[in-house]
């Protein structure tokens, strides 16, 4: 790993234990055993650290969404689940962290570019296999789907402690196969 990415991966860590607020460049220098002039030398600032590490977590969003058209409707969504479900395991800090800043005003006001082109991508992925199965009903269809799984998301996330994931992604997959 080299000493960029160890900056965004203990800021994560750090914006997602005390807060993006609570957390100064001091801290982040600390726990990464880095000099401030190394920061400096990688971002301006530490909002443009929080943008980094949205914008990888996009990446890895387009990843996630990025579908063969060879596969039947259904196929490509139970993809999109498979995928989903795979990151919010895998991945629970810098899930956790970008949930926090996308409610809070402040880093919501500076991250607003990157928050719009993740919910273009997603819906527009999501938009483009609904139109196959209902073009007429495609659009609330979208929405419906995102709104699942951003609903999970947050309940696994940040509310419920003894979240039954695999059990809801079952019923999920289930749901969506016999499209």
């Amino acid at each position: 790993m080299n000493k960029k990415e160890l900056i965004l991966r203990t800021a994560t860590s750090l914006f997602s234990e005390n807060g993006f607020e609570n957390t100064s460049m001091n801290q982040i220098c600390n726990a990464a055993n880095v000099s401030k002039g190394l920061v400096y030398h990688h971002f301006d600032s530490k909002n443009e650290i929080l943008v980094e590490i949205f914008r990888n977590t996009t990446e890895q969003m387009k990843n996630i969404s990025s579908l063969s058209s060879n596969e039947s409707p259904s196929d490509q969504l139970l993809t999109i689940i498979e995928n989903f479900f795979s990151q919010l395991e895998k991945d629970v800090v810098t899930l956790r962290l970008n949930l926090n800043v996308m409610f809070q005003p402040s880093t919501r006001e500076f991250l607003k570019a990157q928050i719009e082109e993740r919910s273009s991508l997603l819906y527009g992925s999501v938009k483009k296999i609904f139109d196959q199965i209902d073009q007429e009903k495609s659009n609330a269809l979208s929405f419906m789907f995102i709104a699942e799984l951003d609903g999970i998301a947050l309940s696994f996330l940040s509310i419920f402690e003894d979240y039954p994931l695999l059990e809801i992604k079952d019923q999920l997959v289930s749901k969506y196969q016999s499209l």
